[in-house]
């Protein structure tokens, strides 16, 4: 089984999708700080790969920025069921990443709150794990060091976490 680096410096091993878990995976990326994103998008999508997860039911989409991740997770998981090709796969889970730096307003606090609120509402209403991959940072180092830098890759680690939650009610 392969492992990743997680941000303790220690090993992670990487979960095989349950046999019963084959629905889809939803990746949504904020544009907003693309060096950084797009390295955890990168990563998230190499674990599910490695995890098992068939690559046409992982579906990569980006939003402008972390704010819109909570709708287009709530609007991934309702036209999942309004598309015809997959109504017959069950969501899985959806993986939300973005990547916001503190600055010098407190905009910084209002971006993260939102994006943490709605992802616990979206969490509670049970329809499917949304694994929240959003780093807030102090300073732009701080994220690359989490984006496939010295302290791993947090997409890497939110992608098992999907696996895990979806394997999870198989194993009750």
């Amino acid at each position: 089984m392969s492992t990743i680096l997680n941000t303790n410096g220690a090993e992670l091993e990487i979960p095989a999708i349950h046999p019963d878990a084959s629905g889809m995976f939803y990746v949504i990326t904020a544009d907003w700080n693309p060096r950084i994103t797009h390295a955890l998008r990168d990563g998230a999508i190499d674990v599910l790969l490695k995890g098992g997860v068939k690559p046409d039911h992982i579906r990569s989409v980006a939003v402008p920025g972390t704010v819109e991740l909570v709708n287009a997770a709530a609007v991934a998981m309702k036209s999942q069921k309004m598309d015809e090709e997959l109504r017959s796969l069950k969501t899985e889970a959806v993986i939300v990443i973005g990547c916001v730096i503190r600055g010098d307003t407190p905009h910084f606090d209002y971006v993260c709150q939102i994006a943490a609120d709605g992802v616990a509402e979206l969490n509670a209403r049970g329809e499917a794990p949304v694994i929240f991959g959003v780093l807030t940072v102090n300073n732009e180092q701080q994220a690359l060091d989490r984006a496939g830098g010295s302290l791993g890759n947090k997409g890497s680690e939110a992608a098992a976490a999907a696996i895990t939650m979806a394997n999870f009610p198989h194993t009750l």
